[in-house]
């Protein structure tokens, strides 16, 4: 059997996202979001599972696995690549699910997002949301926003991450990286440590609970920059999430509290290419004004959409008029553009009205 490396060294060269090593089945990859296995390689064994994942592991790794079932970490072949990797356990045996991450820091221009990310990551202060589903790259575009942050601006950037993905260099900016497991116990715990640490700007890799949430918008009222991830899909899905996760006599306090620190939020989706040879980002871009505003105080998000449509030519981009226009450029299909849109019939309806479309507004990215 050939060794982990070498199984990730292939799906390198095949440009693959992911490796997946599970019991019963060769190791897969995913390629422009589909699986497909390693030619050449047998279905592996649990032995054969066991032995790959503790090659991963430090006797630390390896003691939370065993205690908690499941693991975070990064792991590095040196000059050759950086992956962020889960192991978890699954029927008595040992799974991974293994992110290839580019080794080059990423730009926002080389990325096509909208640009007005760089105005976002320059404000003094604030929360500024990344969403989107699992592998849509949100991480990359936090990357890349605090890349473009680095070579703006003097300031103390802090990250919090599980696990650190891109390694940033000082460049203008002094940037400190934690990571959960090996410098930190838990994101709650690095952002309550974080307030005393005089950060201009904090990276919170994920909001996964109440507590993490809470002190993130405590840091972006006391004049702290906050940068953060959701798995939502769209913007008004993303402040109902942040409301619903406090009881219910707080959650007026956090929609007032929300209203004044939140300054944008970019949700995103990867989209299989019209030749089906890669995938394509898609976007949606909120930014907050005093409507959206008045809007999270009344509890009123249902209208943020319309409000998006509304603020095009501002520079708002609602997702299924990035989708038409993907469309319109050829470079996705119709059918791919109705299985991510948000709602089909305004879909149909940007598409239907192109060319007043082409005429008025143009995308920033």
């Amino acid at each position: 059997m050939s060794s982990l490396e070498d199984f990730l060294l292939k799906a390198m060269a095949m440009n693959a996202s992911d490796l997946h090593i599970t019991v019963a089945v060769p190791p897969m990859v995913r390629i422009n979001g589909q699986l497909q296995p390693l030619e050449g390689v047998p279905p592996l064994t649990p032995e054969q599972t066991r032995d790959i994942v503790l090659s991963m592991m430090t006797p630390a790794q390896a003691k939370v696995l065993e205690t908690k079932g499941q693991v975070d970490f990064s792991y590095v072949i040196p000059k050759k690549g950086r992956f962020r990797v889960n192991v978890f356990k699954q029927r008595r045996s040992y799974s991974a699910a293994v992110r290839i991450l580019v080794q080059e820091m990423p730009t926002i221009d080389d990325l096509g997002l909208p640009s007005m990310l760089k105005e976002f990551v320059l404000k003094p202060h604030g929360l500024i949301l990344i969403t989107g589903p699992t592998g849509s790259g949100k991480s990359t575009t936090l990357a890349a926003m605090v890349d473009y942050l680095n070579r703006s601006k003097r300031c103390h950037v802090l990250t919090i991450e599980d696990p650190i993905e891109y390694l940033h260099k000082h460049n203008k900016s002094i940037i400190n990286q934690r990571e959960v497991g090996d410098d930190t116990s838990s994101f709650s715990d690095a952002l309550r440590s974080a307030l005393r640490e005089d950060p201009d700007v904090i990276l919170v890799g994920e909001m996964r609970d109440l507590e993490t949430i809470s002190t993130a918008l405590s840091a972006a009222e006391t004049g702290h920059l906050v940068l953060s991830t959701l798995h939502t899909m769209g913007a008004a899905q993303t402040v109902d999430r942040i409301v619903d996760m406090f009881p219910p006599h707080q959650q007026q306090q956090i929609r007032m509290q929300l209203a004044s620190v939140l300054q944008g939020i970019l949700t995103q989706q990867l989209i299989l290419n019209k030749s089906r040879t890669g995938r394509v980002a898609a976007f949606e871009l909120l930014i907050v004004n005093d409507a959206v505003r008045n809007l999270i105080r009344e509890n009123k998000c249902y209208q943020i959409a319309t409000v998006m449509q509304n603020g095009i030519k501002d520079g708002m981009i609602p997702m299924d008029y990035c989708l038409s226009r993907l469309v319109m450029d050829g470079k996705i299909s119709t059918s791919e553009a109705l299985n991510h849109c948000s709602d089909a019939e305004t879909l149909k309806h940007y598409l239907s009205n192109k060319g007043s479309l082409r005429q008025n507004y143009t995308l920033s990215f």
